[in-house]
């Protein structure tokens, strides 16, 4: 018997699916939701596949996604607690995990977390082994490098979020401060993303005039215009969201759908991202932290060589030290 569809519509070939645009989020929570919401309204993806334990919630949002289809472009949005959803995904991203609670560092939550990845980049791994893998869960260096030791891929395709949010909350205090468009400031925080974090004073410009040309201290203590500040606002300022609204998820979720996009069109934009940094600045431990790379449809695609002064390699390298110590007494 005819349906509707066969009379509205005459076949031409049969319906297949590339998954060159399809992307799987796990985790559907704040983060998880606004990532999926700025991927839509982006319009980067063709397929959007859900994955969760909370299975009347992963339900309603991906109703709640369905029912604005008509003001955005067609996506295919499916949920399920079933990792086999996940199949054929360019990128698998991952939110989920323990939620950091005011006042905890996110080194706090690391063991929590390396549980719950136990299940979830297996299940990932056995549905996508040619995915490239973009952790956003927090302490994000920590279970980067554990998403990389767990799914066996090579270390170009797994990705951690990092200091690119950092480095957004940098420009943005800056621009603040002198009274210019956040994009046309161009800085980055390198190293963890948390408290140890690396401001590179030395290269911020504006249009390509350098900070340190009007105030060679910029950034150190003996700043007379405390510069410094900046940059404790940047590792403040996760925390005073939490503080604030319990929790933090516009910024990132914007964050991951313009790295996303970046990805899939091949972009190879520079961003600060959380990678393995063995061999870059002296480190000499295996540990993933930020620096800025670029990012193609093959993942990492390189890391740039910057100039960083004496103190800044000091600081990165001390980084290091401190997230390996962290992942020597982790339970894997």
């Amino acid at each position: 018997m005819s349906t509707v569809a066969d009379k509205l519509l005459s076949m031409v070939s049969e319906e297949h699916h590339v998954g060159s645009s399809k992307i799987t989020l796990v985790g559907i929570g704040q983060v998880g939701m606004a990532a999926a919401f700025s991927l839509m309204v982006r319009g980067v993806i063709s397929e959007l596949a859900l994955v969760d334990v909370a299975a009347d919630k992963l339900k309603g949002e991906m109703m709640d996604l369905q029912h604005g289809q008509a003001f955005l472009h067609n996506v295919k949005i499916q949920a399920s607690t079933d990792y086999a959803i996940s199949k054929g995904s360019k990128i698998c991203v991952v939110t989920a995990g323990a939620r950091q609670v005011v006042g905890e560092s996110r080194l706090n939550l690391v063991q929590r977390n390396v549980e719950i990845f136990k299940h979830i980049i297996p299940n990932l791994m056995k549905h996508n082994p040619d995915t490239i893998l973009l952790i956003v869960s927090n302490p994000v260096d920590i279970l980067t490098y554990v998403a990389w030791k767990m799914s066996g891929l090579p270390r170009h395709r797994v990705i951690g979020s990092g200091t690119m949010l950092d480095s957004s909350r940098f420009r943005f205090e800056i621009s603040q401060r002198l009274n210019v468009s956040p994009s046309s400031v161009h800085g980055y925080i390198i190293g963890e993303h948390g408290d140890s974090s690396v401001a590179l004073w030395s290269s911020v410009n504006i249009a390509g005039t350098k900070l340190q040309e009007a105030l060679p201290n910029i950034g150190q203590t003996s700043d007379p215009e405390n510069w410094e500040e900046v940059h404790k606002n940047v590792i403040a300022g996760a925390y005073e969201v939490i503080r604030l609204k319990g929790y933090t998820s516009w910024a990132i979720g914007l964050m991951v759908s313009t790295l996303c996009q970046a990805i899939l069109r091949n972009q190879k934009t520079i961003y600060c991202l959380s990678t393995n940094v063995k061999g870059c600045h002296g480190i000499e431990e295996e540990v993933y932290l930020s620096l800025p790379v670029v990012v193609s449809e093959a993942g990492v695609l390189a890391v740039l060589n910057q100039n960083l002064d004496k103190t800044e390699t000091a600081k990165l390298q001390e980084s290091a030290k401190a997230i390996r110590e962290v992942i020597d007494g982790i339970n894997m």
